[in-house]
């Protein structure tokens, strides 16, 4: 598990999530954080585990599966040239990280029962089309200002840090105050261990942070989610294998995010919006 604290390093994190699909080079994340290659790149892996290199590789290919996931109407040719891979180079460099060819891999992205990647022998059924749909609201949502903590990891201890986050922040704690996770992966692809994501909270644009960052709303995808937390997991994959093949609509490149509504600590019942943002 690594909390990401330097905020230069979290600017550098953000800037390769919204040029992940281009020709990115590790001296252009050096530049436009205003450091040399080789300096940055011992800050970036000191912070986050991997160089700059290595987590921009991982990305790329991690992103263009989920794209093979949600995008079933797209050749995975042209899936490949997105993220900078010719045909061949693509299937072996997936091949050797998932251990199946892109084709394989997009035919057994739908599963009717989802085996949690974080709690084991914790079994959920896919929703229909016609469930999934009831509990959708395609609607435009305004931006959020945050304080929030960067973690890279597993969301099985995500309850933990949520409560020492809640604890660090609580005089900043209103009755009009909104907590929020902002997501930038799917667990069903990425390692369990490797999950990027924030936890946040809504505070006033004065607040004395560094860590504050903009949540961008525009036009969502909002499902409404009342249940236990460990079958949140399941609602995602339906989301992404069963309602947006069978929709018109696409996801673009913001970063999806989770408003909580409830949380029962002891009972694990929740309710929250997942927001998924489209074109």
């Amino acid at each position: 598990m690594f909390t990401i604290t330097n905020e230069t390093i979290n600017h550098a994190i953000d800037y390769i999530l919204e040029h992940i699909n281009e020709d990115l080079s590790v001296d252009d994340v050096a530049a436009h954080c205003h450091f040399s290659k080789y300096h940055f790149n011992r800050m970036f892996k000191a912070e986050t585990g991997e160089s700059i290199y290595a987590f921009m590789k991982r990305l790329k290919l991690e992103q263009s599966a989920f794209r093979l996931k949600i995008e079933p109407k797209r050749t995975i040719t042209d899936i490949g040239y997105e993220f900078g891979y010719s045909p061949s180079n693509y299937s072996w460099m997936f091949r050797q990280r998932y251990q199946t060819n892109p084709v394989n891999f997009r035919r057994n992205s739908y599963q009717a029962t989802i085996c949690h990647p974080f709690y084991h022998n914790t079994f959920s059924r896919m929703e229909s089309f016609a469930e999934c749909n009831q509990k959708i609201t395609v609607k435009t949502l305004p931006d959020y200002y945050v304080v929030y903590e960067r973690r890279i990891g597993s969301y099985r201890h995500l309850s933990k840090q949520w409560c020492d986050f809640i604890e660090k922040y609580r005089e900043f704690v209103t009755d009009k105050t909104q907590f929020f996770e902002r997501t930038f992966d799917d667990p069903a692809i990425t390692d369990k261990d490797g999950c990027l994501y924030d936890i946040c909270m809504s505070v006033d644009k004065n607040a004395p942070f560094e860590n504050t960052c903009t949540i961008e709303g525009g036009k969502c995808a909002v499902y409404s989610y009342k249940g236990l937390g460990k079958h949140i997991y399941a609602a995602y994959q339906t989301i992404f294998t069963v309602w947006l093949p069978q929709t018109p609509y696409e996801l673009d490149n913001r970063s999806g995010f989770d408003i909580y509504h409830k949380v029962d600590g002891e009972s694990g019942y929740m309710e929250l919006d997942i927001c998924l943002p489209l074109k």
